[in-house]
Order: structure tokens, then sequence, then C-alpha cells
């Protein structure tokens, strides 16, 4: 006979849930649900941004994101007139009975019987359906392994030690991404692992504007201990270091591939216009700037830098009115300022541009550290905008050649910026090459990671096409906006980034993950450095590449 029922009426199939925390008593897919506690469930080991998984009766499976906490009773006089629980007898008797626990959870995915992917949520289950903890089994079938190719584990779940969560780093370069949190949150530790994480996989070959000397080779930790820098951890070829400042490299004891200089006939008037906030350039000494290119030809910033040139080419436009005079003292002045930058030279032996291209069309990533120009707000944003425009100049060219069947695609590039929202702010980044490679999405292999603290103060159309947000601690309600502008459902994050601890935590939600994520983020550390080490070079590339040094044919030892 129990065959002949389970023939017609079969069961749901039979899991192996976590630890049980309480039933659906109401809510909406829309404003999320609310689950009463059983008496046994501990209501202080429950936090925001924990995950739990809805079962329910049909046999899908719900994962939620816990986003409230609240205590409640079934008697509001309980509140007015609490009872005297110094006997633990009768404390035990109301806990669970007349008072309970409340948590108000959303759903994110829901996996449907038989299937092998979670899929976006469209419905709720029903009343009194059964949550749980959810268990490492199904953080791995929601998030991915990192034995899976692409997958790279970013840290673990809230009060789930030793669960790693998983980012698809093949869809994390597929758009622009940002890491955004206020000064002291960890941000550049959590960018450094992502970008080994790139380097590892191989997914894409990354340039990196090292404003502080960070990323290329070792650094200091807020506790003064030392940590290796991207070229320490890759020690195969994988990561070039250039400089713009040699002595700066020299007391650092950093190994660098070479250093850039630009030429000031190298430098057109669009890379001084992405100056013209900080320069205080108005409108017309900008036009003025366009102006002077064209009548002084290549050498019109060398010659407005020399305070012995008399300018002959400009008397007739000064006498006619074309050019005034006290604009052109004025672009003098603020221009005054790059003489102080020793990077730039009258004249240098070859295009800077093109020897970092070299590597990067090698597969080898390249951080480019500023020295002591990297306290120069003004140096960092020239130099960046002036080796990004002509590097996107260059993909632009080479995919156009591959859809026409003349060569091959260039490899996917990510261009790391910090203090992104200079580069981004809503009066420039229409005009500038950040603003039109963040919404050009990935289109010709080009992509940002950017790296703020003021997300507020990035042109909104350039966040809404911010694929990931890695986010840590915000506390200011504008950068908060900011951050969720453009998500669906944004409201119960909120708490949960307001809740976050100040260090080695961040919310992850966007293209790289299927659902919103609260991790504490992987230790940047020895077993970090191994963990790295073990995985950075297959053993079939370390030996093509020793063949290819030593000159031996194949198959030779």
């Amino acid at each position: 006979m129990a065959e002949e029922l389970d023939r017609w009426f079969p069961r749901p199939p039979q899991r192996e849930p976590g630890r049980r925390l309480g039933i659906v008593v109401g809510g909406s897919l829309s404003k999320g649900l609310e689950v009463k506690l059983d008496p046994q469930t501990v209501i202080e080991g429950l936090a925001v941004g924990r995950y739990v998984v809805i079962h329910g009766r049909t046999g899908r499976r719900f994962f939620s994101l816990i986003n409230d906490v609240a205590l409640d009773a079934t008697n509001p006089l309980i509140e007015k007139t609490p009872p005297d629980v110094s006997d633990p007898f009768i404390a035990q008797i109301i806990r669970g009975t007349s008072t309970f626990g409340r948590i108000h959870v959303a759903p994110m995915l829901v996996l449907e019987p038989g299937a092998d992917e979670p899929k976006p949520v469209k419905t709720v289950p029903e009343h009194f359906s059964e949550v749980y903890e959810a268990s490492p089994e199904e953080v791995a079938l929601v998030f991915g392994r990192e034995e899976q190719p692409g997958y790279f584990v970013i840290g673990e779940p809230l009060d789930m030690a030793g669960v790693p969560v998983t980012v698809n780093l093949e869809r994390f370069v597929e758009r622009s991404a940002g890491v955004f949190g206020k000064t002291g949150t960890g941000k550049t530790f959590l960018t450094r692992l992502l970008l080994a994480g790139i380097i590892r996989a191989r997914v894409a070959v990354t340039l990196i504007f090292d404003m502080h000397n960070e990323y290329g080779w070792k650094s200091q930790d807020e506790a003064r201990q030392e940590v290796k820098g991207l070229r320490q951890l890759f020690e195969t070829g994988e990561v070039a270091v250039f400089t713009l400042d040699e002595e700066s490299s020299r007391r650092r004891g950093s190994k660098t591939d070479g250093a850039v200089y630009i030429g000031y006939d190298q430098i057109a008037p669009e890379d001084v216009d992405s100056l013209s906030a900080l320069l205080a350039l108005t409108d017309i000494q900008v036009g003025a700037l366009y102006f002077l290119h064209r009548r002084l030809g290549g050498r019109w910033l060398a010659r407005l830098l020399d305070e012995e040139d008399p300018l002959e080419e400009l008397q007739e436009a000064l006498e006619k009115g074309t050019l005034h005079g006290g604009t052109l003292g004025a672009i003098q002045r603020k221009l005054g300022l790059f003489r102080r930058f020793g990077f730039l030279r009258a004249a240098v032996p070859e295009d800077p541009v093109q020897r970092i291209l070299e590597y990067l069309d090698r597969g080898v990533n390249v951080v480019l550290e500023f020295g002591r120009y990297g306290n120069s707000l003004e140096a960092y944003i020239l130099v960046a905008n002036y080796i990004t425009r002509r590097i996107h100049e260059h993909y632009v060219r080479r995919k156009e050649d591959a859809l026409g069947g003349q060569g091959e695609e260039p490899r996917p590039l990510v261009i790391t910026v910090e203090e992104a929202h200079k580069f981004l702010d809503p009066a420039i980044a229409r005009h500038t090459i950040f603003g039109t490679i963040a919404r050009e999405l990935r289109k010709y292999n080009v992509t940002l990671l950017i790296v703020d603290q003021r997300p507020s103060g990035i042109d909104p159309e350039v966040m809404s096409q911010i694929g990931t947000r890695v986010t840590c601690l915000l506390d200011d309600e504008a950068d908060i906006r900011a951050v969720f502008s453009g998500v669906a459902g944004a409201a119960p994050l909120r708490e949960v980034l307001a809740r976050l601890d100040t260090r080695q935590q961040a919310l992850i939600m966007g293209h790289a993950v299927p659902m919103p994520v609260v991790v504490r983020t992987r230790s940047y550390d020895v077993a970090f450095y191994e963990s790295v080490a073990r995985r950075a070079t297959p053993p079939e590339e370390t030996l093509a590449r020793g063949r290819a040094l030593l000159g031996r044919e194949e198959g030779e030892i």
C-alpha cells in the first residue's frame, strides 16, 4: 500500500538540512518574509547578512538573506508589565511561548526540484514552511566551487567559518567593477585579493595605476607588518612593475622593469583637459588649449613652459583678439605645475605607452608605481588619463581589425584606478576616457576596476554600468544611496551594509555573484601566498617557458 501511495503521491526529495530555525508566518515577495523562531533557537546567534534556506512544500528551496532581527510577543501587555523571570522555570515557560524571536528574510534564489542550479525567485513559500540554516553544500551550489575554472574564493559568509564563497572572475571582468568603502576599511587589501585572483585565473590582463605604491612591490599593513605585492606573489613573469619615480623605487627596494617618462610633445590638449577642475581652468581657457595646439604644433606645451620663448606665432592672434593676453598668461601660470613633475621631459627616446602595450599584449600584467608623485592628484590624473586614452585607442583598432578578419582580438584588459570619483565626476565623466570605457561595457575588451571611498561623487550614469560592486562599510547616506543606485530590491540590503564591521567585511552584489552576499574576506597572509603559488602557473606552462628560455626544441629535456 505504501508503495502505491508513493507512486501516485511522490514525496519531496530527502535532504540533509542544517539546523532548523523556525517557520514562515507571513510576508511577500517584494517586502520579504517574516519568520517566527523556534523556542530553542537563540536569537543572539543570528546576524544580519546570514544565509537561510526555506524548504517549500513542493520540494523547492528558497535561498534567503536575513536583513532584520526582532523581538515579539503574543500579548502586547507583556511589554508594559513584564513578568518576573528571576525564577528560571518561569523564564523557560515564557520564552518561546508568550515571547519569541522573529527574523525578516529576503528570498533571492530558488532551486526547483531536480534542477542543477538556482534561478531568480518569482514566488514565495507557503505559510509554516520550515526555515533552516544554509549548509556548506547549499552555499557551494549557489556560488560555485574554487575547483571550477574562473572561480576564486573571496571569503566566507558571516557566522559560517570555513565555508568558502567564490566570485566568478570571468563574469567579474565582463563589465566594469567597483570596490567601495570609507577610509580604513581595507579597500586596498580587498582590491589586491581580486587582482591576484584575476592574474592567477588568467581571465584578463591588468593595468594598475598604483597611486600609493601598494600593489606592485611589498608594502605594510596598519600593524606595520610587511605584505607582499603582486610582483612577489607571481615570480614567474606574470607581473611587471614600472615606475614614474626611480629614486623612490630604489629607496623602497622595489624591483622595477623600467621607468616611464613622458615627453612634452606627447601630451595633447585632451590630457590637460582632464585636469581642468583641479587646475581651475575655465571653459575659455580649455578652448584656448586646442587653439594653442593648432598654432604651435606638437611642441605647444614645451613652448608654453619655456619662459624665454617669445611665442611669435601668437602675436597676430593677440593683436586681433582671437586669443586674449590674460587667458594666455593664466594658462602658462597654471601649467607651470608640470615643471615639478620629473617624469615629464622635453623629449624622450621611446613611447612609454607602446612599451606598456607590448607587455599587455604578451599577457603580462603591469603595475605603474607613482612614487612621490602619488601625493599629487594632478600627476595621477594626468598620467592615468594619458596612458589609458592611448591604450583604449589601440584596443579599438585591434578590435575593429579582428571584426574585419585582419587580426586577433586583444586580450581582455582591466584597468585599475584609485580616487575614481576624480575621473568620473558628473561634470567631466562624459568627456573623459574613463567615462567612455565604463559606458561601453566590454565592447572593446576593456573594463575598469575603480577603487573609491566616495561613490556619491561618481556620475550616476557610470555607476549604473558598474557590473559588480564590492562594498565595505560606508556611513555617509549619499554614498550608500550611490552604491545601491540601479539595484533592484536594495532596501533590505541597506540595513545589511550599515552593520558591517570596519575591517575585513564586505557586501558583494552584481554580475559576478548569483545573489548578494556578505562575506568576511579572506586574509592576505602567508596562507594566501601559498595558495596563489600552488595555482599560479600550471606545470606544463612552466615547462614551456623553460624550454623557450633554454632554446630547446619541443620534447627535449
